[in-house]
């Protein structure tokens, strides 16, 4: 499919609270459906991709290549979104490709002079993080996938002089702390842009695809970062 003109791609990213379904054709955003209302993935994310397809006078097998937010974030949104896309993807005998969720959030704003930030909420004063910068047209990430204290990252930003714009779900829990301590080197996404976006995951399933960078929806698996609560607290107990 590697050198195919035309690309119809159908995105979801169910990472967190928003959940987000899109459809992008030949590089065009030609509809989005996000709901930030209640964490109810299972009853809503499928019937949201069936109304889209319909508006659009779509079939699934119309779409050319799926893709996902596959994490860091809520364990139960991330199963439900990839295995959402592995099974239309796998019935259909078509590619996928995996987006991280700091990626996405990240691409959902337009390239600025600074260091771009995403912060996911992992609770207990916890973030997921990464940090990024556009280069030449190209959104360059600058460190690893991190989950950490919201005050370990503010010591690492504080250690430079260059402003920092945060977007995510994190911002809502962290603003005035990150305001008091970085003062004038930090902003903020605005609203719209703040969330999660289907159209992000699509628009780089789109440049990961113009790489060859497709898998088979076998190979998908969601991307945690960190062990669950679950997990964590059987690990502790066998020790």
């Amino acid at each position: 499919m590697k050198g195919k003109i035309n690309l119809r791609i159908l995105a979801i990213d169910s990472s967190a609270t928003v959940a987000a379904v899109a459809i992008v054709d030949n590089g065009k955003l030609v509809g989005e459906y996000i709901i930030n209302n209640k964490m109810t993935h299972s009853q809503k994310l499928m019937p949201m991709v069936s109304e889209l397809l319909t508006t659009m006078d779509l079939l699934p097998r119309d779409i050319d290549l799926f893709a996902a937010s596959i994490g860091p974030g809520s364990f139960t949104g991330l199963r439900i979104g990839v295995a959402s896309i592995k099974a239309m993807a796998y019935s259909l005998e078509k590619p996928v490709i995996s987006i991280p969720t700091l990626d996405s959030l990240a691409y959902n704003l337009p390239e600025l002079d600074m260091i771009v930030c995403p912060i996911m909420d992992a609770r207990n004063n916890q973030v997921y993080t990464a940090f990024y910068k556009w280069e030449e047209n190209k959104m360059i990430k600058n460190s690893d996938y991190l989950g950490i204290p919201i005050t370990e990252l503010v010591s690492e930003l504080q250690k430079g002089t260059e402003k920092v714009i945060f977007v995510g779900d994190a911002v809502s829990v962290h603003r005035e702390y990150l305001n008091k301590e970085l003062g004038g080197k930090c902003c903020f996404a605005p609203d719209n842009l703040l969330f999660q976006r289907a159209s992000s995951v699509a628009q780089l399933a789109k440049l990961a695809f113009q790489e060859g960078k497709t898998e088979s929806p076998v190979d998908m698996v969601p991307f945690y970062l960190r062990m669950s609560q679950a997990e964590r607290e059987y690990k502790n107990k066998s020790k």
